[in-house]
């Protein structure tokens, strides 16, 4: 077999089985080191010290095990009647409500439970159509699918204290609505010598600062800890990609990254860190996530938990922030953050370098590769700051790459060249040396040393564009900035794969093919670049690599097409770059361009009327 076409058939094998097993392996490790963590912290958060006799722990969804309530504490009713499972209307109609305004969202906070139970991001929708819905992140328990936050205080167990809970009304203080220059202030007295305040302040992004006061004219000095939560009923869609995570998430003071499945919070014990500072905890999905943040130089305890309630799953985060203590006659406040929105990167980076939130950024899934990852978006989004079209700036960006990779692409297709210039010479002593593979391997090494070219290097231009092709398909599939980026014509979407089809001829027959026949305009594209470059090497000699060679293309195409239509467009660009490159760099050696020639049968003609010339 011929050394360049082995090593070449290496390369594009290797690129096989590494998309293939890419999203196999890709969380495998980090989901063995996070079952080392919980089982490491099973047995510390079974010995989660107990203040008294009652349970110093945020609150559980509702109904999910609430930490137990002085006896006496009257429920107030609800204004209207919820049902669980109620449409998001009626819920949302069940209580006395205060607008949130801002560029970014619209919704409500409840005075029932004040909580913010209600959001809705203005300038998402939930597919590409203009005239879609915008994309709804929190609705309120009695709904389908509630998904809120909640902050409150819980007590010491020395004393039975009324405090706020789910059913609590509270009254306004400020007029509403709550806006970036406008905040709320909310108010409940206990009856008991107890007030209770809290002031909630939006920016204009997605992040709302909770502030919570007591005063207390008792006569008793009050101890209380301050929690916030984000709890979800139900699971949500997920897209089920290894490469993305969707579930609770967090960074708890000094330990690592937390990222824990729906399922895995549901079958696995709880997960409790105590004594931490800094970090962060919440639940995400692909693009969206609701995160509470404590004071970072503050301890906290914090955990995640998932459970099972009534045959419906219940998931919360939340953290449990040091004892306040109320003097009589005197007041106590604390402070934390919710973030409550879409992961926008500058967005994300911007509110952890302002707030000073201990990995903050890790929010957006950027993997393994992030050192990788990151820069590449930057770049990306940069150019289309300047361009205006993300699809551009891929191009742009494939074309900055190639420049980098230059000398080492260059030195790689030199040294290819030289191989092609001596098939003639490789011919001849794998015929002369047909009976003797070990003389004719030797006699095959002494003239690569001779002619300084190495065999292998044909594998580097596949090899070196792997980190790049991952990368990139991170930033397509993770980044909110992709999401319904249009490039021109009927790509709409570059995060998404081409729409069109060939088995439909691109939409004339009114038909939808399955998935797996989705192959597109730009795939087919794709391929057909890739034919081409393939073409600038001589046909291999074995008629079975020969076949290899000739269906890979094909191959590809079909792999490809599911993929980000941003993705197939950088590949095929990258292609069409590295021909450009290769046939160059071949004409700059002496090196016929046999492009023509190995086209099958049109290839055979041409190297019959060869012979015959030469006859």
């Amino acid at each position: 077999m011929d050394e360049n076409n082995r090593n070449l058939l290496m390369a594009v094998v290797l690129s096989i089985a590494v998309l293939l097993a890419w999203q196999a392996l890709y969380n495998g490790p980090k989901t063995r080191e996070r079952e080392a963590q919980i089982q490491k912290q099973q047995e510390q958060a079974k010995q989660v010290p107990q203040p008294g006799t009652q349970q110093s722990t945020a609150p559980q969804p509702d109904g999910a095990g609430a930490p137990p309530r002085p006896s006496g504490q009257a429920a107030v009713p609800s204004t209207a009647p919820v049902v669980a499972g109620a449409s998001r209307e009626a819920a949302l109609a069940a209580s006395k409500r205060i607008p949130i305004e801002t560029s970014k969202l619209k919704g409500s906070l409840a005075l029932t439970g004040a909580r913010i139970d209600d959001l809705v991001l203005t300038r998402y929708r939930e597919t590409v159509k203009p005239n879609s819905p915008n994309v709804t992140l929190f609705s309120p328990s009695g709904s389908k699918k509630p998904y809120y936050s909640e902050h409150g205080w819980v007590g010491d167990g020395s004393a039975k204290i009324k405090l706020p809970n789910a059913t609590t009304q509270w009254t306004t203080l400020s007029n509403g609505p709550l806006k970036p220059d406008s905040p709320l202030t909310i108010e409940w007295d206990n009856g008991e010598g107890l007030t209770f305040r809290r002031t909630f302040s939006v920016d204009e992004s997605y992040l709302f600062t909770v502030k919570q006061e007591v005063e207390n004219k008792s006569g008793n000095l009050v101890t209380l800890y301050p929690y916030a939560l984000i709890s979800r009923h139900g699971k949500p869609d997920v897209e089920s990609f290894y490469i993305l995570h969707e579930g609770l998430v967090g960074v708890s003071g000094e330990h690592n990254l937390q990222e824990i499945d729906y399922d895995d919070a549901v079958e696995d014990e709880t997960l409790i860190y105590k004594d931490v500072k800094g970090g962060w905890l919440g639940i995400t999905d692909k693009y969206w996530a609701a995160v509470v943040i404590p004071d970072q130089k503050a301890p906290y305890q914090a955990r995640y938990s998932g459970s099972v309630l009534n045959g419906k799953d219940l998931y919360q985060t939340d953290y449990l922030a040091s004892p306040v203590q109320v003097p009589a006659g005197g007041k106590a406040s604390t402070q934390g953050l919710l973030f409550a929105g879409a992961k926008e990167v500058d967005v994300v980076d911007d509110e952890a370098e302002q707030y000073g939130i201990d990995r903050f950024d890790l929010l957006i899934d950027w993997g393994w590769f992030y050192f990788l990852t990151k820069p590449l978006f930057f770049a990306i989004d940069y150019f289309n700051k300047l361009v205006g079209n993300f699809g551009l700036s891929i191009l742009i960006v494939t074309v900055l790459i190639k420049l980098i990779m230059f000398p080492l692409a260059n030195k790689s297709y030199a040294s290819m060249s030289k191989m092609k210039k001596l098939q003639p010479e490789m011919t001849k002593l794998r015929e002369r040396f047909a009976d003797d593979k070990v003389r004719q391997q030797q006699a095959l090494m002494e003239m690569y040393k001779k002619e300084k070219v190495n065999p292998a290097s044909g594998c580097l231009p596949i090899l070196i564009q792997i980190p790049v092709f991952f990368a990139l398909y991170k930033v397509l599939f993770i980044t909110i900035e992709m999401r319904h980026a249009p490039f021109y014509g009927w790509i709409k979407d570059l995060s998404a794969p081409d729409p069109t089809t060939l088995f439909n001829l691109f939409g004339l027959i009114p038909w939808d093919p399955p998935t797996f026949l989705m192959i597109g305009v730009w795939p087919l594209i794709m391929g057909v670049t890739m034919f081409v470059q393939m073409r600038l090497n001589p046909a291999p000699p074995d008629p079975i690599q020969a076949k290899i060679f000739a269906w890979m293309p094909v191959f590809f195409t079909f792999l490809l097409a599911p993929f980000p239509a941003g993705l197939v467009i950088y590949w095929a660009w990258n292609n069409t770059l590295s021909v450009l490159q290769q046939a160059f760099i071949m004409k700059r050696h002496g090196v016929d361009i046999a492009l023509f020639d190995n086209l099958g049968p049109l290839g055979k003609k041409k190297d019959k009327r060869d012979k015959d010339d030469k006859k």
